[in-house]
């Protein structure tokens, strides 16, 4: 069942039974209407993307029902439907809002033709009318850069999700790369064609929320002097990324919550119900059992929205990925500079603890392009938080449980009568005793 709403007015009865059935068996759940008054009041109630309206009728010939559905609905698609005779009234139709017409009679074919093509232009012309209100990131193909064993589940985990409907929560440090692994969910998707649009709920002041969301109508407000387009609306078919969602306020999860249980809701200061067919990622770098906990969260609102939970390492528990970071953002922003890491600079970037994760791992590679000219980082170009880091276990710490662990093995050699009785002891495999041993020269 198609989720975009159809309303069809024609005071021909015959027809307008004909176009309804037509339209349930392409998948359709048409409104209906033999009396353009009651068509009219219908848009209302109830928000249409598409309407398709004949010109000869009673109590109200189609160009005045026309300009009353324009009234209440201004976005609504309008598909006039004329005798051929009529053709230079369907014109004029169309310079007073309507999208476009077609000639009576026509077969089942052209006209689910036409309503295609009528929901394809309503589907650009909402994307473009809400990209005038408001400019987004568009969403770029950069890939989610790891080699660390632990987020490459994370990501296998992610694209086996990405053609369900399923809510995912998203969690990790800021700077983890908390978005680009909701664009990667979206690019993997069936809806990848369709719009990706991020907002971020702790950077939108509260009294501001709802209309942000859904979307007000021109004098819901003092400074609402002309209608806008909610995210909802833009994420139609889509995605809507909810960036720390735990920083939505109480009051708007209730309302939040209402929307993901049908995918239906109001424009600030209007009451037609509107509805779409949005996938909802959400992220947080908070701690969700303590906001669980605190009440900051509302319980019914958090199982609406963690379907599926993913946890992104931070970059001090995937070492591992920093060298391939470091290859990706070099050659992002290095304009083709071939740079040389020596091996005590490298080190240095495997000791820091990078509190600000791959964000701040960016930001540090941007700098190195700017001071190290001869193409040769060294740690003097590095910054100074880096160079000043000591790590919790120093060197010499560590090679004292090395030691240990040699002296350990040596003991337990001296008391096994053979290498099986010794893995046995250690409570190690006979392959990993054989590594340690050739580690330590024994």
């Amino acid at each position: 069942m198609h989720s975009n709403r159809i309303l069809v007015i024609d005071d021909e009865i015959n027809i307008l039974k004909t176009i309804e059935l037509s339209l349930i068996s392409h998948g359709y759940n048409p409104d209906v209407f033999s009396n353009p008054v009651d068509g009219v009041n219908r848009t209302k109630e109830v928000y249409f993307d598409v309407a398709f309206v004949d010109l000869k009728m009673q109590p109200l010939d189609g160009i005045s029902t026309l300009v009353e559905i324009k009234k209440n609905s201004p976005d609504t698609t309008i598909i006039l439907m004329t005798a051929h005779g009529s053709i230079e009234s369907a014109v004029e139709a169309i310079k007073k809002g309507a999208h476009d017409y077609i000639t009576k009679p026509f077969t089942h074919k052209e006209f689910l033709h036409i309503v295609e093509k009528a929901f394809e232009y309503h589907r650009l012309s909402k994307q473009a009318r809400g990209l005038a209100d408001q400019l987004e990131d568009s969403l770029h193909s950069e890939s989610f850069i790891t080699v660390n064993t632990k987020t490459k589940q994370i990501l296998r985990t992610a694209k086996e999700v990405a053609d369900s409907d399923i809510p995912i929560l998203i969690e990790g440090e800021s700077g983890t790369g908390k978005e680009l692994l909701a664009k990667f969910i979206h690019s993997n998707s069936n809806r990848k064609d369709n719009p990706f649009i991020a907002i971020n709920c702790s950077a939108i002041p509260e009294n501001l929320f709802e209309s942000e969301l859904f979307g007000h109508v021109k004098g819901a407000f003092t400074t609402a002097i002309k209608d806008r387009i909610g995210r909802l609306d833009l994420a139609d078919g889509g995605t809507l990324f909810l960036d720390e969602v735990a920083d939505i306020p109480k009051q708007m999860q209730v309302k939040l919550l209402r929307f993901l249980q049908n995918m239906e809701f109001e424009r600030v200061g209007e009451s037609i119900t509107r509805k779409v067919d949005v996938r909802i990622i959400s992220a947080t770098n908070r701690k969700v059992e303590s906001d669980l906990a605190a009440g900051v969260i509302r319980e019914d609102f958090y199982y609406r929205i963690v379907g599926v939970r993913l946890l992104i390492p931070a970059l001090k528990e995937r070492k591992d990925d920093i060298e391939a970071l470091l290859s990706h953002f070099i050659a992002k922003y290095g304009a083709g500079r071939n740079m040389t890491i020596p091996e005590e600079t490298k080190k240095l970037l495997l000791d820091y603890d990078w509190p600000g994760n791959v964000r701040e791992f960016e930001t540090m590679v941007k700098r190195i392009l700017v001071f190290a000219k001869e193409d040769t980082v060294f740690p003097e170009h590095l910054p100074q938080e880096i160079n000043s880091f000591k790590p919790k276990h120093t060197t010499n710490a560590v090679q004292k449980i090395d030691e240990l662990e040699r002296q350990h093995i040596i003991d337990v050699l001296k008391m096994a009568h053979t290498t099986k009785e010794a893995s046995r002891i250690l409570g190690i495999s006979e392959t990993t005793l054989w590594r340690k041993r050739k580690l330590y020269g024994l």
